[in-house]
């Protein structure tokens, strides 16, 4: 963990903090809901990492931070979501407007459908930099131009004046990694952001935010799928799975010993360099739909290590001796 992270996290107020999120869905068979409950905080400096399989509610707990879910959702009652201590469910939508793009930049999975194609790169920037701070056109060029060469995008004078279509997929990222930047926010939701980057692009992105983290002093949120990605990336991981996070551990910890079953075959079924010949083990099934959640812990058809109160008691989040935390009866007896 870095050392800003560290000394925010002994003490002080987290700077995002999220408390019992759910997200509701009132659709024609009733209402279903897709992140059931969801707490966890980020420390000012630092990053943490939202990992699970698709359709756990990783992009869905994201978008609600800016409260942009999609209708017919709603973030139900009782739902809690501070910035620096601000509550963001009770502001003004006028007032949200500045929280989105300001306080807290967003860089989405796939920058071909979020940049505008009729727009130039440079422009969509600048109207970015206007938006949020008092500068004149020529200022917010000038800016967006900086901004570009801070992401690493090579003559970003010239890019300036290119359109979506004319630039590759990694540049194409650094531009929306420099919007979400624009108004120097304090903390950075990256959803999903080398989806659609071949390995040695992915790898650049990933060290340019942590650079950027270093350097600007602002916090993280890495959502993802791979938990490749969160080796040396993250301070911390939450482990998401059907719409509840079942595991939160420091990033050395849950490598070295991850305590819930999901996060144990979240691991199995990766490939590793220093286990070369072993076979991967996949998860069997999938995630279930929200409407269709399973009693007891919503794991246990999938798990391996299911014991015979599984399918009937829901299991609480356990806060183990070493700070970490588990949603799995497993856990109880070793529960602070």
């Amino acid at each position: 963990m870095t050392d800003v992270a560290q000394a925010a996290r002994r003490g002080a107020q987290p700077l995002l903090q999220v408390e019992d999120l759910r997200l509701a869905f009132d659709l024609a068979a009733g209402t279903v809901y897709p992140v059931d409950g969801v707490s966890f905080s980020i420390a000012r400096g630092e990053t943490l990492a939202l990992v699970g399989e698709s359709g756990c509610g990783k992009s869905l707990t994201s978008l609600a931070l800016l409260r942009l879910v999609p209708s017919p959702g709603r973030i139900a009652e009782g739902s809690k979501i501070s910035l620096d201590g601000s509550d963001l469910l009770s502001l003004r939508e006028s007032d949200m407007r500045a929280v989105r793009g300001g306080r807290i930049g967003m860089v989405f999975q796939d920058p071909m459908t979020s940049l505008n194609p009729v727009l130039t790169v440079g422009d969509q920037v600048a109207e970015t930099i206007r938006a949020h701070r008092r500068a004149t056109a020529r200022e917010a060029k000038d800016r967006a131009i900086a901004l570009f060469g801070e992401v690493g995008i090579p003559d970003p004078g010239q890019r300036f004046s290119a359109y979506p279509h004319q630039l590759s997929g990694g540049l194409r990222q650094r531009v929306m990694i420099a919007i979400a930047l624009a108004a120097d926010p304090e903390l950075l939701v990256a959803d999903e952001p080398t989806t659609a980057l071949d390995v040695t692009v992915q790898a650049q992105i990933l060290e340019l935010l942590d650079r950027l983290r270093r350097d600007r002093g602002m916090s993280v949120l890495l959502i993802t799928h791979d938990l490749g990605v969160v080796a040396g990336r993250a301070d911390r991981v939450a482990v998401m799975y059907a719409g509840q996070i079942v595991e939160t551990a420091d990033t050395q910890t849950l490598f070295r010993s991850p305590g819930h079953p999901y996060t144990r075959a979240l691991f199995a079924s990766m490939p590793r360099l220093d286990h070369a010949r072993e076979r991967l083990k996949p998860i069997p099934g999938s995630v279930p739909l929200p409407g269709a959640w399973p009693s007891g812990c919503r794991f246990h058809q999938r798990c391996p290590e299911m014991l015979q109160r599984c399918p009937s008691d829901v299991p609480p989040v356990f806060g183990l001796r070493n700070g970490c935390s588990s949603r799995c009866w497993l856990v109880e007896n070793d529960a602070a």
